[in-house]
């Protein structure tokens, strides 16, 4: 398992051939709400062990209750399967928690180009401490509003820029 707060583990970390099988299987599901996504793009994906010839994928969900992450466990176990492994199992870890700065760059270049802000990297410091500044995906403007804290998704609030006047989802920080 990786590090407390560390990064995914690499899939190379280990030679075995059955984990490498394993984690890219995995890797390559793709997140239900932000369809763009693969779960490797997301952080979500934390690691693939290997004990006596029984694969576990260890999950960490973008926040408690998303309702997606039983959608990804049978996702991952179908991918799993279309690989040649069977009889895996997926476990769900929820410490150290999940944290927008386990997005990958190319999965937050990704949400960018599908329309939906990225969090923006001190985004939590600011939210406490001044206004938060979320560039538009569509034009790269900064100036626009929040319009509600909830969006599309949980995990999402809606913004609206006001130069192209178009809304926007921003993926919150956690």
């Amino acid at each position: 398992m990786s590090g407390e707060g560390a990064a995914p583990a690499s899939p190379t970390s280990e030679p075995d051939t059955l984990r490498q099988r394993a984690w890219e299987a995995a890797a390559a599901v793709v997140d239900p709400e932000l369809p763009v996504l693969t779960i490797a793009d997301l952080g979500v994906l934390r690691d693939v062990t290997v004990r006596d010839g029984r694969v576990e994928v260890a999950i960490t969900p973008t926040y408690s209750g998303c309702p997606a992450m039983s959608v990804i466990a049978l996702e991952i176990g179908l991918a799993l399967e279309r690989a040649g492994i069977g009889g895996a199992r997926v476990r769900t870890v929820l410490s150290p928690a999940w944290t927008t700065a386990w997005l990958t760059p190319d999965g937050r270049r990704k949400l960018a180009a599908y329309g939906v802000a990225p969090p923006q990297d001190g985004a939590g410091r600011r939210a406490l401490f001044g206004a938060e500044t979320v560039p538009c995906p569509l034009c790269g403007s900064v100036h626009t509003e929040r319009l509600s804290e909830f969006g599309s998704t949980s995990c999402k609030a809606l913004w609206r820029c006001t130069d192209c006047r178009e809304p926007f989802d921003y993926f919150k920080c956690h």
